[in-house]
C-alpha cells in the first residue's frame, strides 16, 4: 500500500469495548456445536468457527449469513433469502430455537471482532487487541493425569497451538477465491501475500521444542516460543487484511459495451429500420 501508515495499525477510530462471549458463553456455543455433531459429524468446532468467523469479518466484499452459513454448517449451497429476510432453518440445527441462540452468541463474537480489528492499537498487550479463540490443546492434555490421558487413547492427533483456528481462516479465504484475489496493485498484493502466509504458516504442525504452556502458566511446556512469536505475527496479520480490503473496497465488475450493429444492419429495437436511420442515427 502507498499508505505510510504501519501495516498493523488501524487507522479508524472504532469503539473500544464490545459485549463479546464469556465464559459460560463459550462453553454454551460449544454444547451447540456438540449437538450439531450429533446430526453431522463434519460440523467443526469453535475454534475452527472462529477462524472462518474472522476471515468473513476481514473479506473484501461483505458475505451475508445465508452464504456463509452454509459454508461452514452445511452443504455449502448458499441459501435463498432475500435482503432482510430471516434465514430459514438449517437442517443441522435442532429447531429454530437453537439456530437463533447460535447466531446470537455468534452476532456478539462478530461484532467483538469488528471492534477490535477497527481499534488503534500498537501492541498484543494492549486489552483492545484481538485475540482468536484459540486453544492450546498440547497444554490442556499434557496437563491431564496419566489415566485421564489413558482414557483418551494414543491414537488422536492433538493439533497445535492455533492451528484448528487458522485452518478456520483459510477455509474461507479458499471457498471465496474472488474475493481473495491479489490486487493488481503490487504493493498491495505483496502485503495481502505476506499476511496471508503469516496465518497459513499458523496451518502447520508446531515441531520446534515446547517451552511454554498457553493453556496454564503452571503448566508442563507444550508450544514452542517460535510458534507463540508466529501467533503474535499471525494477529497482526488479521489487522493487515481488514485494513488492506476495508481501504480497497469491494472488487468492481468490469462493464463490457456490446458491439454495436453495423450501419446497414436492422436496428435491434425491431423498427425494421436500418441502424443508421434508427438508434444509429
Amino acid at each position: 500500500m502507498t499508505d505510510s501508515t504501519p501495516s498493523h495499525i488501524a487507522t479508524d477510530t472504532a469503539p473500544t469495548t464490545a459485549l463479546g462471549l464469556g465464559p459460560d458463553e463459550l462453553e454454551e456455543i460449544d454444547n451447540i456445536l456438540d449437538d450439531l455433531r450429533s446430526r453431522g459429524e463434519e460440523i467443526p468446532q469453535w475454534e475452527f468457527c472462529d477462524g472462518f468467523l474472522t476471515a468473513v469479518i476481514c473479506s473484501r466484499r461483505p458475505i451475508p449469513p445465508a452464504e456463509y452459513l452454509p459454508m461452514l454448517l452445511g452443504d455449502g449451497a448458499e441459501l435463498d433469502v432475500a435482503a432482510g429476510d430471516p434465514l430459514p432453518l438449517l437442517p443441522a440445527f435442532a429447531d429454530a430455537g437453537q439456530q437463533a441462540r447460535f447466531m446470537e452468541l455468534w452476532e456478539r463474537r462478530r461484532n467483538e471482532v469488528e471492534i477490535q480489528l477497527d481499534a488503534k492499537v500498537e501492541s498484543l498487550d494492549d486489552d483492545r487487541t484481538f485475540q482468536p479463540e484459540a486453544m492450546d490443546m498440547r497444554g490442556a492434555v499434557a496437563s491431564l493425569t496419566d489415566e485421564q490421558r489413558a482414557e483418551m487413547g494414543d491414537d488422536q492427533e492433538v493439533p497445535s497451538f492455533g492451528q484448528v483456528w487458522a485452518l478456520g481462516f483459510m477455509f474461507a479465504v479458499e471457498n471465496w477465491p474472488e474475493d481473495w484475489a491479489a490486487p493488481r496493485d503490487k504493493e498491495a498484493a505483496q502485503w495481502l501475500d505476506e499476511a496471508l502466509t503469516s496465518i497459513v504458516a499458523l496451518t502447520e504442525d508446531d515441531t520446534g521444542k515446547p517451552e511454554v504452556c498457553i493453556y496454564s502458566e503452571d503448566g508442563p511446556p507444550s508450544t514452542s516460543q517460535a510458534r507463540v512469536d508466529a501467533f503474535g505475527e499471525a494477529i497482526w496479520a488479521v489487522y493487515d487484511l481488514r485494513q488492506l480490503w476495508k481501504s480497497m473496497g469491494p472488487r468492481v465488475e468490469t462493464i463490457r459495451k456490446a458491439p454495436e450493429p453495423g450501419r446497414n444492419d436492422p436496428c435491434h429495437c425491431g423498427s425494421g429500420k436500418k441502424y443508421k436511420k434508427c438508434h444509429g442515427a
